[in-house]
């Protein structure tokens, strides 16, 4: 079984959905209400563990009724909780969402709470997980040091490291050194090698200009376009499947959590890129973010959209394209 430890944020997502995103200063009318388990950590322990994986989540609740929601659904999902803890006097991490029902996109303001409390300490302090697991996945909405105490602790345990730049910020060289496989969107791309990413050409630039910078690979994602593998040979454009989108919200963390499933399943990197694919577009065609995360059933089913038969998504890569 493949054994992944996730350190990341746990959040409350409260979801209002509308006829389509409102523009500046502009209020539009909401058609439904929901609440439900969130944050980019969450999100993307419960995607692995859908998958059949051995789940390790380090994070920090607030010591609020909130805090229940996630706690529930990562329990629910079979996510180890014993590095789980709760902040005393502190509010739940809390994320307020606008879904379009016209394109599926989304708007999202994020308040961190308990999140920003999470600690190296309490990081080293769960070294245990990091000697069980294979694979680390960590992004960026816990402190800057916290997330870098995840990846000395997982290199020090041999784990192999999945960083996803989000939400995007200026990082230090010398914390790239520290990633495997650096997994950016198109704003993230941009902000961390410091020109727009805007389609694959200028996806394969800003990612070489990153593998330069991590010694790694990179794979920046273009949502329903796929995603740009770049590595020190070149890059090559993996498309992702078709599919109607109800809901695009934690599509990346269903990328992620599958791409570390398969790798700490052993899987070659073109292969695991496949099934991120699919599980990314699969969870669009659902509402929500952790609960929109597919099982294996869902990915596997050869008549779906993005069922292992899919051409759209079969993540073969062929000889790398030079890069630019």
């Amino acid at each position: 079984m493949a054994d992944i430890v996730v350190v990341g944020s746990l959040n409350v997502d409260l979801t209002l959905r509308a006829s389509r995103l409102p523009a500046p200063g502009e209020t539009v009318r909401a058609d439904a209400i929901e609440i439900g388990p969130g944050g980019k950590g969450c999100n993307q322990a419960i995607a692995a563990a859908r998958l059949g994986a051995r789940v390790r989540m380090v994070g920090w609740l607030g010591d609020d009724r909130f805090a229940e929601v996630p706690e529930r659904a990562l329990a629910e999902a079979g996510v180890d909780l014993a590095h789980l803890q709760r902040a005393p006097d502190t509010a739940t991490g809390m994320a307020a969402i606008v879904v379009s029902g016209e394109t599926g996109q989304n708007q999202i303001a994020v308040f961190p709470g308990a999140n920003r409390e999470v600690t190296p300490k309490q990081v080293r302090g769960a070294a245990d997980a990091f000697r069980a697991s294979s694979v680390l996945l960590v992004q960026l909405e816990l402190p800057l040091e916290t997330v870098d105490a995840a990846l000395d602790l997982a290199r020090e345990s041999g784990c192999t490291t999945i960083l996803d730049p989000s939400p995007a910020r200026a990082l230090p060289e010398e914390m790239l050194r520290k990633v495997d496989v650096l997994t950016p969107n198109e704003s993230e791309a941009s902000l961390l090698c410091g020109h727009p990413v805007t389609d694959v050409e200028s996806a394969a630039a800003a990612g070489s200009r990153l593998c330069e910078k991590t010694g790694s690979d990179v794979l920046v994602t273009l949502g329903a376009r796929g995603v740009v593998w770049v590595r020190a040979t070149g890059f090559e454009h993996l498309p992702a499947p078709a599919v109607e989108a109800v809901d695009t919200t934690g599509a990346g963390d269903a990328f992620n959590g599958a791409l570390a499933v398969a790798l700490a399943a052993g899987e070659p990197l073109a292969r695991a890129l496949g099934q991120a694919l699919r599980a990314g577009s699969d969870s669009t065609r659902r509402p929500g973010a952790a609960a929109s995360m597919p099982t294996r059933r869902d990915l596997e089913d050869p008549d779906g959209p993005c069922g292992a038969s899919s051409d759209a998504c079969e993540g073969r890569a062929g000889p790398a394209s030079r890069g630019p």
